[in-house]
């Protein structure tokens, strides 16, 4: 007895939990399988912003130094008139969106028909040191079940030594009809903290649509 004690008195930890390799089928009576443990998320949910008809979608608070690591998700983005959805910039809080930026970009696209695919980079759509807003999607198609879906990952927004990088990645239908695939990515050229972000059409507004904010704990 005072062995069996002992072993199981040494698989015990200092917080009084039974470590993994003590809880087997050979030490649990008639059990046939442990299921894994989850894993942790990654991914903390900040906010969630939902468009109804709206000119922009802007997240002003949870863009801090709490995280290195920020994602943004978009959710069947439908835009009220066939247009591009962009993205800026605030060092403020959002009282102005006019950072620095440098991007670049390409797409892929593939038709229905399968008569037509291509990888192209998209000059038109770069930024050279501009504070316009940049660009996330391809041209956006207002039908009634066209929409945008993709994220967007800023890195670092709070840091006050270095640039801002950004990748940014959707899918979306195309004119033809067909699937596109958008690849953006660049840097806010600014050594002073990102705190807010605005999303919005180029023209017309959002008409309906999910952005989620996500902070990446930090490993």
């Amino acid at each position: 007895m005072g062995t069996i004690t002992r072993s199981f008195a040494n698989n015990i930890g200092s917080s009084g939990t039974l470590s993994a390799s003590a809880v087997t089928n050979a030490t649990v009576e008639d059990v046939t399988s442990f299921s894994s443990a989850a894993t942790p998320s990654t991914l903390v949910l900040i906010s969630t912003q939902t468009a109804s008809s709206s000119a922009s979608i802007s997240f002003t608070t949870g863009l801090d130094s709490t995280y290195d690591e920020y994602i943004f998700e978009f959710i069947n983005i439908h835009p009220s008139t066939a247009g591009q959805l962009k993205c800026n910039f605030s060092t403020d809080g959002g009282s102005n969106y006019n950072v620095t930026k440098t991007t670049t970009s390409f797409v892929s696209y593939h038709t229905e028909a399968d008569n037509d695919a291509a990888l192209t980079y998209q000059a038109v759509r770069d930024l050279a040191q501009s504070t316009s807003d940049m660009f996330i999607s391809s041209s956006l198609l207002a039908d009634n079940d066209n929409a945008f879906s993709g994220s967007m990952t800023l890195f670092n927004p709070s840091s006050t030594t270095y640039v801002k990088h950004f990748i940014s990645r959707g899918s979306s239908m195309d004119t033809n009809p067909g699937a596109v695939d958008d690849f953006f990515a660049g840097y806010a050229n600014t050594t002073s903290a990102v705190n807010a972000v605005i999303f919005r059409m180029n023209t017309g507004n959002i008409d309906d649509g999910i952005i989620k904010l996500y902070g990446v704990k930090k490993s």
